[in-house]
């Protein structure tokens, strides 16, 4: 082989090695990306189901459910095809599990709009399903990124670790709200909502008090803490005074801050 084309032959395989790695980082990256969003989702569904019960089948919630579906259905078909085995293998699990939980789901919006009201008995089954799909993505989550640990920061973790704990207890207040109790939650700890409420105020402060915050995130969890405290007495004193459509508003507005929190964090200057 021609001197120069030998080199042109080792240049292409050197870049060839170096580009490999990238794109297995930006794969497990996007990865991590579609699972945060679907088990958000697929989190939201239920609780915007609890809010379709309780406003009598309001057609503004069937259409969230609906984009809340629509939504975690993209989220699982983006998913790489992995070619760990173990994480193959969840993979098609959480799939099958989905597609039987978004059954049941079209299932009961189609009882509840026929007869106006649905049995305890299904809706504690959909929770039960639900709960399984989140349980199946969380270990999916859990086992790409101990494949690749430097996929996401430490602060994009607890970012994500805040919107799944925002969603839940969302998903609570909406449950009791709905007069199904706090065991129709989909949240596998089944701690009390107060618990939750707490826990979400100690890990927001610990994650606005970070010395390496860029200005850019600190404007927007202050903007997080401001709507937090506009609800946070609500989501405590629960039993006082039923407020969902302010919790369902607020929290998806929360989730929605942190989503730019996470973003933020993503991008170079988001932390040191």
């Amino acid at each position: 082989m021609p001197t120069h084309l030998r080199a042109v032959s080792l240049r292409a395989l050197l870049l060839a090695a170096l580009l490999i790695p990238t794109a297995a980082f930006a794969s497990t990256t996007d990865d991590l990306k579609h699972l945060q969003t679907f088990h958000l989702a697929t989190q939201k569904s239920l609780g915007d189901f609890y809010m379709y019960n309780s406003m009598e089948g309001d057609q503004r919630y069937a259409r969230m459910i609906d984009a809340s579906r629509q939504q975690a259905h993209e989220q699982l078909g983006k998913l790489a095809n992995l070619a760990d085995v173990g994480a193959a293998r969840l993979q098609t699990q959480l799939q099958q599990q989905w597609q039987r939980y978004d059954g049941e789901l079209t299932t009961l919006m189609a009882a509840l709009q026929k007869q106006g009201y649905t049995d305890l008995q299904p809706v504690a089954d959909l929770a039960a399903r639900n709960r399984q799909v989140l349980e199946t993505a969380q270990a999916l989550y859990e086992a790409l990124h101990r494949m690749d640990g430097n996929a996401i920061s430490e602060q994009m973790a607890a970012t994500r670790e805040l919107s799944v704990l925002m969603q839940s207890i969302a998903v609570n207040y909406a449950a009791r709200s709905a007069s199904v109790g706090a065991s129709f939650s989909g949240d596998s700890s089944e701690r009390p909502i107060e618990e939750l409420v707490g826990d979400f105020s100690t890990r927001l402060a610990a994650l606005r008090n970070q010395a390496g915050n860029s200005a850019a995130v600190n404007v927007t969890l202050d903007g997080v803490a401001t709507k937090w405290r506009y609800i946070e007495s609500s989501l405590r004193n629960y039993n006082e005074k039923s407020v969902p459509f302010l919790v369902n508003t607020y929290s998806d507005s929360i989730i929605r801050s942190l989503a730019d929190v996470d973003t933020l964090y993503a991008q170079p200057g988001g932390a040191s």
